[in-house]
This record gives structure tokens, sequence and C-alpha cells, in this order.
């Protein structure tokens, strides 16, 4: 029986659905029509870092648009917009950082990537065109963003439409792609890039990109300490460039403000997104070393990128008020703090279950991988569709987690993640790490033979 088309004149991202109607939303909880009260553990899509219904928020983009809601970027600024790039010079680690807001993550590895092409055509070498990408990463969903991105799922439909990019193996120490163990690697998967350029010849790359803390696709893989030095050093020594896509992970999510800032390296051009807005307003943003932009300008050129409503004068009033609320609750710190909780709980409550291969992450970014063969690490068969059934599991439980798949070779592997807004109480942890473990239960057991409850 094929599925039902839908009601309504709605055209949703799934057609199969059964989605509850949220009214109202505030701190940790959806509050839906018929009076249930979803525990949203995940941020939505680890978006939402500051908690729902924040009040002074609304109340400032409301004063914006009250005021000035848009101006065209080309033609004119604002003073909220000034008065947010140095609000994010303050607390972003870039030396003589400048930003350019955007709206979705996407758009901003566009303008990433293409940023990095004119500076290489700028310094003389035009024939630099490549972007290096990682397998199993995620960038974005437009056509360029998905060729430089390394999910499979994502980009099969697509192939024909898409200017193939190289890509090398991530830093899943796990499951590693080359059979071996960390540190007596000598992290093969780090020296993968050297080779890569060498073999297409460094007149060719203009730039890497790269999560530090990996996304929905790996489930908040981190990488060893010093892979990100070894890249950076590779970078530097064949002249290209290193973007880093914090999109995900960045703004606090780790502990940090920028998850970078755990590894040791600089980017020379950071992207942005979810949470430097909360998800009150789309917002992202393309952060480039203060260098970088002197060597358009001497040249007299302007960046080659833009957007309908980029530098968004309501937009850069969410992003400044949400800013500053976490800047006053201390919300970083406490990201960094309750993220070490969680981890114990999540290792504590998960860790001996005979389906949970791996539990990793940091601050309020963590990820569950199942295994259908815990000793050999073997993942669930992707028909199983396990990290869905998990989804859809703990909505019966009212909680709220995000599903990836292709963990494990792209099309194999499922991961459960879990980043809940940096407000959450350790109690409310408690509560998250139990109805997860419900949730898994309840869904996998059944697939081993076994009760649910068991």
């Amino acid at each position: 029986m094929s599925p039902k088309y839908p009601e309504g004149h709605v055209f949703y991202r799934k057609f199969k659905h059964d989605f509850p109607q949220i009214t109202h939303a505030e701190g940790i909880y959806l509050i839906a029509a018929d009076g249930r009260r979803f525990i949203d553990a995940s941020g939505g899509a680890i978006v939402v870092n500051i908690g729902h219904g924040v009040e002074e928020i609304g109340r400032t983009m409301l004063e914006q648009v009250s005021r000035v809601a848009y101006v065209h970027a080309e033609q004119f600024t604002t003073g909220v917009l000034e008065e947010y790039a140095a609000a994010l010079a303050e607390v972003i680690p870039m030396p003589d950082a400048r930003f350019f807001p955007l709206t979705t993550g996407s758009e901003a590895n566009e303008a990433a990537i293409k940023l990095a092409r004119q500076i290489q055509m700028l310094r003389g070498q035009s024939g630099r065109h490549m972007i290096v990408g990682r397998w199993n990463s995620y960038h974005g969903i437009t056509l360029g963003t998905l060729a430089i991105g390394g999910r499979k799922a994502a980009r099969q439909r697509f192939l024909p439409m898409l200017r193939e990019m190289p890509h090398i193996e991530p830093p899943t120490c796990y499951t590693c792609p080359f059979g071996q163990a960390y540190p007596a690697c000598d992290l093969t998967c780090a020296r993968a890039l050297e080779r890569l350029i060498t073999e297409y010849g460094p007149e060719t790359i203009a730039a890497f990109i790269v999560e530090p803390v990996s996304g929905a696709a790996l489930g908040a893989t981190v990488p060893p300490p010093d892979y990100f030095p070894t890249i950076r050093a590779i970078c530097d020594k064949y002249g290209v460039l290193l973007i880093a896509d914090e999109v995900m992970c960045g703004f606090g999510r780790t502990g940090r403000w920028c998850a970078f800032e755990h590894f040791g390296f600089t980017p020379d051009i950071l992207t942005l997104g979810k949470g430097v807005a909360g998800g009150v307003f789309p917002l992202s943003i393309m952060a480039a070393r203060g260098s970088l932009v002197e060597e358009l300008a001497r040249a007299g050129q302007d960046v080659a990128h833009g957007g309908t409503f980029s530098h968004h004068a309501v937009g850069a009033a969410a992003g400044l008020a949400t800013l500053r609320y976490v800047q006053r609750n201390r919300l970083v710190e406490e990201a960094a703090r309750k993220g070490e909780i969680l981890g114990r709980m999540l290792h504590e409550k998960l860790d001996d279950l005979p389906y949970i291969g791996n539990v990793r992450g940091v601050g309020l970014m963590w990820g569950v991988e199942l295994v259908a063969d815990k000793a050999r690490r073997a993942p669930f068969e992707p028909g199983l569709d396990v990290a869905h059934r998990i989804l859809d599991a703990a909505r019966d439980l009212n909680l709220m987690v995000y599903p990836g798949r292709g963990s494990f070779d792209g099309t194999r592997g499922d991961v459960v993640m879990i980043g809940p807004p940096a407000i959450i109480t350790e109690d409310e942890l408690r509560i998250v790490v139990d109805l997860l473990a419900d949730s898994i239960r309840n869904a996998v057991q059944p697939l081993l033979g076994q009760p649910s409850g068991a």
C-alpha cells in the first residue's frame, strides 16, 4: 500500500509522516497541540543552544523590525550589523576576523569555497580549482556543497550534475577505514591529504574543507589530538587554504566558542550557522582571516559572492542578542561542564549494551553508534533503518533525538545524536539519558528477537 498523499498545501520534506503540531515551546520543551511535551534533546538539528522561547531575543528582533528590517547589502549598512561583527570579533579566535553573514550553512560553505578559489586566483594560482573534502562529511545541500561533501546518500541522485571533487577518508578511529589503530597508525588518515595533494598536483588544489567535530553523517566523531596540527602543516606546506565547517559544532556547542580551539589549529576560513541565532532566525556566517580580505582589497576586488538576504539587519539583531545571552549566562562554559556530565551518563548507561558500539562526543554534542555485532564492530544492514527506528521510539516517549546514517562506510552505519540546549539541568540530562536508553531498547531488541522491554 503506497503512502497517503498528504492533505493540505504544505510541501513537506517527508510525505510519510505524522507530524505533531507544535503550538509553543519553552526551555528544553516543545509543546504540541494535543498537550504532549517533547524534550528537545537534540535542539532540533543540533541548532537550539539557548533554549526555546527566550523572550528578550524576540523583543530585540521586533525592535529592529520597527526601525529597519531590510536594506540591500551592496548599498547600505546598519548599526546593528557593525555592532554584531565587532561582538563576534571578541569571541571568535581568528586573527583580525571579518564576518560575512548569510542565511544557511549551505550558503556559508558555498561562499567559503568561492572565496578560497578567488584568493588562489589573486595569488596567480588560477589552476587551483579543486576543493578537497572528506568522505562521510556534510557541508550542505546545494550542488556546490554536495560536490565537496562526502555523504553518499545525499549525493547519489545528483552525481551527473556535480563537478566532482577529490575526497580523503575521515578520522573514524572506531571503524578505521585503513584497518589500523591509533597511535600506531601514525595518522594515516591525515597523511592521506598530502598523498592526495601530490597525486593531483598542488597547483590544482585550492582548499581543504573539514568539520572539526563531525556532524550527523559521523555522529559527533572527535579526531585524535594531533590530527589537525598535522592537517594544518600539510596545508601550509602546499599553499592550500584550510576551511573549518563549524555550522553544527561551532558557537559554543562543544564547550568552546569554536571547536577548532580543542585541536590546536586556526583555519583560514570558518563557517558558522545553526546556534549563532539559536534557531530564531535563519543565520549563518562565513568568517575569514583579515589578511585574506586585505588581499582582495589591495587587488581592488570585491568578494565574488552575494545574496538577497546577506547582512540582514534583523538577522544581525538576532545574532547579537543570542551572543550576548550566551555570554551573560555563561552558556559556553555550561556546555563544557554539562557535556562532561552528559558523557559520563551516556557511557554508564549505554556502554555495556550489546548493540552499542561507540559513544563519543565533546561538550553538548554526542553521538551513539549502533552495531549488530559488537565484537566485530559490524553495522546493521541499511534497510533496517535503525537510526530512524530509534527516532520513532524516542518520539513515542516524548523525546526528540537526531538520527544519522552511513557512519560505517557511507551507506551502512546508524548513529543517534544528542545535543540539548545548554540551559538543560543535570536532572533533565539524567531523564534524557534514561529515555534514550529505553528508546534504543524498544527499537533494537525486537530486531534481535528480544522483547522491547528486556
